[in-house]
């Protein structure tokens, strides 16, 4: 399990984050797609595990399943790269517009493959409607409503809250794609991804890719939450919070301290090298 030093890791953020936004729209809408399916069978087995033991905890310390597929595979996960894309951006390795494009077409890629999950899903654990009391089935109808309905009883309130929870919950998010950069050995990067989202996952944070299931998985199976509630109520302030700290707290944060000190580094080194005379060159 090679340790990768910090300053390296923040070498390897740049360069994947310069190298998905020169990902062509086929690419993020495939690659994003897998991935917002994934994170739906994350999120299944997840409620599947806690309605089995009554213990939602079980089911925090298996979601990450999904999460290490993704990151092993290269797919696209927007909220990654709310921390990885910008640092690309600030050491010229990219544009804004690529960073732009990315982020766009990567969450329509989240949408279809989340929504395609839900449909398919729903098929499953209703038998095509025929059964109508499934557990799993009535916890995502539940937290449909919670992630919605709730927060908008709050008035701005909830807007605050859904808010700080999303800002919350990519903190860790993208500490997990950045930490699988520091081990070399796949057993060292599924150990070190899987942490982080454990934590965010146990404590009920708000993640835009998982919503972009749960939600829409809830609504099919008759929540009473509308487009707009789900857009407004949710899915907006989510990815805005959800970038906010991926960008600030892991992304700047990263490059603020181990960027600025190898750049800082490079230059010592280049200012304190002795020059080489003709008589050393002879």
């Amino acid at each position: 399990m090679a340790f990768v030093s910090p300053n390296q890791v923040m070498d390897s953020m740049i360069q994947a984050g310069a190298a998905k936004a020169k990902l062509p729209v086929k690419d993020l809408l495939i690659r994003g797609g897998l991935a917002g399916a994934l994170l739906g069978f994350g999120t299944t087995l997840a409620f599947t595990a806690e309605v089995q033991s009554g213990m939602g905890f079980i089911g925090a310390m298996l979601f990450p399943a999904a999460f290490v597929i993704i990151i092993l595979l290269g797919l696209e996960l927007v909220t990654g790269s709310f921390a990885l894309i910008p640092v690309a951006v600030m050491e010229k390795k990219a544009t804004v517009g690529e960073m732009m494009k990315n982020w766009f077409w990567v969450i329509v890629g989240h949408l279809i493959g989340g929504g395609l999950y839900a449909i398919l899903y729903v098929i499953a654990v209703t038998q095509l409607g025929h059964v109508t009391d499934n557990a799993v089935a009535v916890k995502i109808l539940a937290v449909a409503e919670a992630k919605t309905l709730g927060y908008k009883s709050l008035g701005m309130d909830g807007m605050v809250v859904v808010f700080v929870k999303a800002m919350l919950c990519n903190w860790m998010v993208t500490l997990g794609a950045v930490m699988a950069m520091t081990a070399k050995s796949v057993i060292g990067k599924i150990a070190a991804m899987w942490l982080p989202i454990l934590i965010f996952f146990a404590q009920g944070f708000e993640h835009a890719v998982v919503n972009m299931f749960v939600i829409p998985a809830g609504m099919v199976l008759g929540a009473d939450v509308t487009m707009t509630d789900w857009w407004v109520w949710n899915q907006i302030p989510v990815l805005a919070g959800n970038l906010v700290s991926g960008f600030i707290f892991t992304g700047l944060a990263l490059y603020l301290t181990h960027g600025e000190i190898s750049a800082k580094q490079v230059v010592k080194m280049t200012k304190t090298k002795a020059p080489i005379t003709s008589t050393q060159r002879g």
